[in-house]
């Protein structure tokens, strides 16, 4: 899967927030409610207009469309293309079935690197053959800049935290996810729960590639286990240089299917990726641990191309996602859904994680800082690991 090569080094991570702790939440009715009951808010949410009125950029203004109205017309529209979106990524599955149960809207998504995302809006320009995307938080200013997309803001606007949301919709984050380690159990005795109980092992570890997001953030959530941080990340290769010199740094990818054939005993991934692997997987005993000592969070954020060619379908993908439902689906994957008033139902955190298992999550707060560290956590590891590992 791409998604896990997405390129860190103008990848950022975003802010943590505070999630309430409850059990379901659809009889609080929280502001905005589900996606489904659009009907009923969506002239009181959005601006009345039902005309399409063209932005300055040439894109579709759906920002000046009800809500009534982006559903009638993406129902017209019947399908939603995205990409970097893929149905195993974040339980992203779950909510194309749920579009296409609540609103028929089929769906297709081509997975990319965010890099490659903004890419094909770019070279496609007119001709765009795409509708809505998912990409690193940084890639967002990028996208602006670029002038490669739309705005849509969501009738759950209000609810969204001011970090994860672009002037005027142009990018939103729906997720945010945590280092994790993923464990056979059959094949590890000692299921490490902090990174000094994989120091402290024999089995190999798998990070990913280096020049993906995934590795990436591995290294800088070591550097913090072992008293480093994001301007000082020699603790992170003093650890690894170890793993290597020991002949314990697995090479292979942390797909899910070499989780599946045991040749990876213990990977690091993000969380929305651990759970459903976890759940996958039947051929082993899986566990998926937030380290204790050492875990940074980080989210992807929702981007409508500015030449979708079903651009209401895009917005009402991204309703949906914001909705009760969509954030429940993107939980039940072990990511951190974004809205500030959802309520994560308890058999969803019974079944991945808690808050309390991420509550000392390092929230990667400066996006500069952290495009510096990936840039410097490639370049040394080119340098300092790599010929440990072909020796």
């Amino acid at each position: 899967m791409t998604k896990f090569r997405k390129p860190l080094t103008v990848l950022a991570a975003v802010l943590a927030m505070t999630m309430v702790a409850a059990s379901c939440g659809k009889s609080d009715a929280p502001a905005g409610g589900d996606a489904s009951s659009a009907d009923t808010k969506g002239a009181e949410t959005q601006a009345a207009d039902t005309e399409s009125v063209a932005s300055d950029s040439g894109a579709v203004d759906l920002n000046a469309a009800s809500l009534d109205e982006i559903i009638e017309k993406a129902k017209e529209e019947g399908r939603v293309e995205s990409v970097g979106m893929p149905d195993s990524w974040a339980n992203w599955g779950l909510s194309w079935q749920g579009l296409k149960d609540e609103y028929g809207i089929d769906h297709a998504d081509a997975d990319m690197s965010s890099a490659e995302e903004l890419q094909m809006f770019k070279t496609e320009g007119e001709n765009g053959t795409k509708d809505i995307g998912d990409v690193g938080f940084a890639f967002g200013k990028q996208a602006i800049e670029e002038d490669l997309v739309q705005g849509y803001k969501t009738s759950y606007w209000d609810s969204v935290p001011d970090w994860a949301k672009a002037e005027d919709g142009k990018w939103m984050v729906a997720y945010t996810g945590c280092t994790t380690f993923l464990t056979n159990t059959d094949l590890v005795s000692n299921v490490p729960k902090s990174w000094a109980d994989v120091k402290a092992g024999d089995y190999s570890v798998a990070l990913g590639d280096i020049n993906g997001g995934t590795a990436q953030a591995a290294v800088i959530a070591s550097a913090y286990a072992f008293g480093g941080d994001l301007n000082n990340l020699d603790p992170a290769f003093e650890f690894w240089t170890e793993l290597a010199e020991a002949g314990r740094i697995n090479t292979l990818d942390i797909l899910q299917q070499n989780f599946e054939t045991g040749e990876v005993p213990m990977g690091v991934i993000w969380s929305y990726t651990a759970i459903p692997y976890k759940q996958n997987i039947t051929q082993y005993a899986m566990e998926a641990t937030i380290p204790s000592d050492g875990s940074i969070m980080s989210g992807y954020a929702s981007v409508i191309n500015k030449n979708a060619p079903h651009p209401y379908a895009a917005a009402l993908a991204r309703e949906y996602i914001f909705s009760d439902k969509g954030q429940a689906n993107l939980a039940s994957a072990g990511a951190i859904p974004t809205r500030t008033d959802v309520v994560i139902p308890d058999e969803i955190q019974e079944a991945t994680f808690r808050q309390a298992d991420y509550a000392n999550a390092v929230p990667m707060e400066d996006a500069e800082a952290y495009a510096k560290a990936c840039e410097e956590v490639v370049t040394r590891w080119q340098e300092e690991i790599i010929p440990l590992l072909v020796q």
